[in-house]
Parts: C-alpha cells; structure tokens; sequence
C-alpha cells in the first residue's frame, strides 16, 4: 500500500511538470510517459523491498523475557529499552544508593548493566544514551573490581544458607585478586578482600547487592531464622560503612525495606531513591518507551485480536499500566507482563504466574484487613510506611505496596498523605483470587462454587442456582471467633465474589449508605442486591423498592431481580432470600 502512494504520487508530480511545459511533442511525451511508469516500477520494487526488509527485522526481534543478563541480552541482539541515561546520573554521584522495585521489574538488568559499565565494557553501550553522555569523559570506561552480590536463585530456608551463599562469592573474588584468607569472619574477608582488590588494580571497588531481602523474605514466618539472617547481614555489611575509603559506587536493590536491619541503620547516609521523582521511570516501561520501542509489537497484538491501535494500547494500559513511584508522576507498564502479552499475543496474566507469597495472604486474613478498601481509594499511608518496613508489623500494608500489589494513586501534600490502590487490572483481578481460598476453602470449579460458574447462572437468570451458590459459600467459611469474626468474613466474600464477578460482567459495588449495594447487569438481565446482617432478607427486599433503586431502568427492556439477602452470624449462614421480579 505504501510503495503504491508513494509511486503514484511520483507519477501525478511528473504528469503535472509536463502538462505545465509547453513545446514538447506528442511522441517526446509518449516517450517520457513510458519512462515514467519504468520508473514508477523502480520505486514500487525498491520501496516494497524495503517495507518487507523492515517488516522482517521487527518480527524477528528477540524480546528479553527472563533475560538479566545485560552483557547476554546486547550480545544475543535481544530488544533493550535504553534506561542507561538514569546509570549516567547515578554513577556520577558517588554516594550509595537503595532501590526498593517489585518482583520481575528489571532490577537485576539494571545491576547487571552497571556492572557491565564499572567492568569497562564499552561495546556494550554502542548506540545507547550512556555512550554519548560519556563522549568528552577521559575518565569513562576504567575498569574497576566489581563484586556483584545475587541473592537471587539460592533456597535460605536451612539455617547456614546465606552464610554459605556469600562463602561461595567471597571463595571466588578472593582467587580472583590474590586475597589471602587471614581472617575466620564473613565480614573480615570482606574487608580483607577491599584492600586486596585495591592493591593489585589500583582503582576503589563497586559493591552491586541484587535482591539483598530474599533471605529474609524466604524465612518471614520462621522467626528464629529470620533474626539469625538478619544478625548475618548484620555483621556483613557493616563493612561498607567502615570501609568507604575503599569503595567507589554501591547500589542496594530489593523488593522490600527492612529497616531494623544494620544495611540500613548503620548506613545512614545510604540514599533512598525509591520514592524519587527522578528516578520514577528507572524500572518499568513507560508509555513513550511503549510507543518508541515497541510499535511492531503492539500492531501485531492488535491485528491478532482483530482490534485497533488504539484499542490494543488502552487494553495494554488497563491490563498492566498504573505503577507509580512519586506521586503524580508517569505511570510505568510491568515489563516482564508486557513483553509475555507481546510474545504470546494475549493479554494473559503473567506477572501473577510467578507466585503470590503465602505469608502476604496470611498476613492480611489474620490483620482482619477490610478488603473492600482496595476498591474505594480509603488505604492512606505515610512516606515512612511506604519506604520501611520491620518484618514484625502487623499492617499489610508497606509490604503490599512494596511488592508491588498496591500503588500511588493520589497524594494529599498538605497532609502529606498517599492514597493507595491496585495499579492495574491483572494484579486487582490475580490478588482477590488469591484471596479466596484463604476466606472460603470449598470455592472451587469442582463443586460449582467457582466465579465462571456463577456468571453462567447469572447470565441465564437463574436465581435459584445463584441463591445455591452464596449459600453453599457461605456454609463453607472457617469457623470464626470472636478475635475472627463472622463479621469481616461476611464483608469480605461478598466483596471478593461480586469484584471477581465484575471481570466478566458489569458490576458495581457500594460500600456507602443511600446506594444500593451491588448491581449487576447482563445483556438479558439487571439484578439489584441488598444484603443484610442479622436482619431479614424482606427488610432488604422493602430497602430496594423503598428507596427506588430499580428507578433508572424503568425504561429498560431486561428483566430486572431485586434480590434481598440476610445473613445469620450467630449460625454463620445466608438465612433468607427474597426474590421480585
């Protein structure tokens, strides 16, 4: 198509030229019109090889799914997304740094692409921000030792195993500059190690730490090994703080912020840029690198789905878009989300896959934390609550949106107060999924107590399948105390059911008087349910039509259910249900 306008326009331009020149003669005319189209052959043949050439390259990229490896990733010619303009900022200030980024968010990529800086591996950088940003540097490029701690991968549930995970390192760069072993302590090889390295290159030494809290992330429910880990890093990496003569660049990466731990309160000049406006976009995809590197990507996501562009890019954005790490700033894509939707061309769940801890779950069910927050925008926290967290609080939430599962979604800066929410689509959706079997253990496709289930039922107006459903849920709860009362279960399932339900139909929720509390609607059906606690399912039914909730679909042509519900806490089961057609 475009070689096509591109020729015809080349023909029209000459056509005009000789209808503005007299004097020419009829056969000269003819003579040039056979040129012409010669050449209109050319351009359509050169322009459509070109086209096809390009079309190729870009199918033929290779998309960096679970590569971390920076030196592999540029070696292997996979797609990079330039983030070396944000390493020019930080390696140029040499004060340590610590990252706090959810899981599979380009953490360790970057680490590796440092080192690969401080290593000297200028090929590496041909083409990209840092390259030019380095051109008039005579002191770019050296390369310096670099110990890269990558805490990733190893198992610490045995006691011994962080301990053995460092020997491991520490066994491999003390080969590596003739470091002799004078000293029987973690922490004095170490030290021993900066000195050695100093002396046989001449040059400080780059610390890189990868992941640093998986040691105590893995052991969060063992108490004694958490504190044995904790004590390990302890003495560790207080070497950092003494031996800073004898270190040029560190950078600290995790998923979490202890703050009891001594990497951080005997660093106290470590600077936290977790919550920095300039380095808001340093992980993740925002939506200018979206449309700059990826445009083959999404035109062939949308032509599979049959969709626009546009669509294709507002479903991108719905489904994995909405991290924030300052307040008002550019929201960022998960990556590892958004390259597995390009490579698979669906927009699956991806980042999910990769496992929600059981310790988080388990944390929120027995905080009583009132799920039906995540939907109304009432999860406030301060900056501390946001960059610390001490492994024994019992809120949820600095971990929640340290993780990854909730996110800035406003800043109140009088107060200075951030509202939290869910970022996107697939983490909202994947989260309360992952709740459910911690509330109702029996909600599952077995028995027919699952959401596709209940969406068939309610798709087909079938209250009496649906009333079987809630009660069997219901029946299914955990007994409850008086320290868990049927009171939050009874808030939560019904919150969890109905916001699972809204992925496949329309669906509201209200947790505020003078609403209805849900509504539901289909292409053939509207159902308004009221629920009530302790009172009977006819005082809800009386609610509906007292206070005309079924008003604005007087006009509708589908059939509408007001559906009253109660429910029993002392005997902890759906006890009534009114049905008006």
């Amino acid at each position: 198509m475009y070689y096509s306008i591109v020729s015809d326009l080349s023909i029209q331009w000459i056509k005009d030229y000789y209808n503005s020149s007299p004097g020419y003669e009829i056969s000269e005319i003819h003579r040039n019109y056979q040129i012409m189209f010669e050449f209109k052959h050319v351009i359509m043949v050169m322009t459509k090889t070109f086209l096809l050439r390009t079309e190729d390259i870009y199918m033929n990229r290779k998309l960096p799914i679970g590569i971390q490896g920076f030196e592999k990733l540029i070696s292997d010619n996979f797609l990079y997304v330039d983030k070396t303009k944000y390493i020019y900022e930080l390696v140029h200030n040499n004060v340590p740094y610590f990252l706090c980024r959810p899981r599979r968010f380009g953490k360790s990529l970057l680490l590796s692409a440092m080192k690969a800086y401080w290593m000297g591996k200028k090929e590496l950088f041909e083409g990209l921000a840092i390259e030019r940003l380095e051109k008039d540097n005579p002191d770019a490029w050296k390369s310096y030792p670099v110990f890269y701690f990558d805490f990733n991968g190893a198992d610490y549930q045995q006691e011994g195993a962080l301990e053995e995970a460092l020997n491991i390192q520490l066994n491999r760069w003390e080969a590596d500059y003739n470091c002799k072993q004078t000293s029987s302590t973690l922490s004095g090889r170490f030290q021993n190690l900066l000195i050695s390295a100093k002396r046989e290159t001449g040059l400080n030494s780059v610390i890189l730490v990868d992941e640093y809290d998986k040691p105590l992330l893995d052991v969060i429910d063992n108490e004694n090994l958490h504190d044995h880990n904790k004590s390990v890093f302890k003495g560790f990496f207080s070497t950092l703080k003494s031996f800073d003569e004898y270190i040029q660049f560190t950078f600290i990466t995790g998923v979490s912020k202890f703050h009891k731990v001594s990497i951080f309160s005997d660093l106290n000049h470590l600077n936290d840029i977790s919550l920095n406006e300039t380095f808001a976009g340093l992980c993740g995809i925002t939506d200018k690198e979206l449309n700059e590197y990826f445009p083959a990507e999404i035109e062939a996501l949308a032509t599979h789905h049959q969709i626009s562009v546009e669509e294709c890019l507002h479903t991108l954005k719905k489904q994995y878009d909405g991290y924030h790490f300052y307040p008002n700033s550019e929201g960022v894509y998960n990556p590892y989300s958004l390259l597995n939707a390009f490579y698979t061309k669906d927009f699956g769940t991806y980042w999910f896959e990769t496992g929600t801890p059981t310790f988080l779950i388990k944390k929120l069910r027995n905080s009583q934390f009132d799920v039906r927050k995540f939907s109304n925008k009432t999860i406030y926290a301060s900056e501390s609550t946001l960059k610390d967290y001490t492994g024994d609080m019992t809120d949820p939430i600095p971990l929640l949106y340290q993780t990854g599962y909730l996110t800035i979604s406003e800043f109140d800066s009088k107060r200075r107060r951030y509202t939290l929410c869910f970022p996107n689509e697939e983490v909202k959706y994947g989260f309360l999924e992952s709740l459910i079997p911690s509330y109702v253990p029996k909600a599952t496709a077995g028995n027919g107590l699952d959401i596709f289930t209940l969406d068939d039922y309610i798709e087909n107006g079938e209250t009496d399948n649906i009333r079987d459903v809630f009660t069997a849920l219901f029946a299914g709860i955990t007994y409850t105390t008086e320290n868990d009362p049927f009171e939050h279960y009874f808030q939560a399932v019904i919150y969890l059911v109905f916001t699972l339900l809204g992925k496949l139909v329309q669906c509201e929720m209200h947790t505020y008087t003078g609403r209805i509390d849900c509504r539901v609607q289909t292409s053939d059906y509207i159902y308004l349910f009221e629920f009530k606690r302790d009172e009977s399912a006819k005082a809800a039914l009386d609610q509906i039509n007292s206070k005309e909730y079924a008003l604005p679909f007087t006009a509708d042509n589908r059939t509408l259910f007001k559906i009253g519900v109660s429910f029993d806490s002392e005997r902890r089961k759906l006890s009534g249900w009114e049905v008006e057609k």
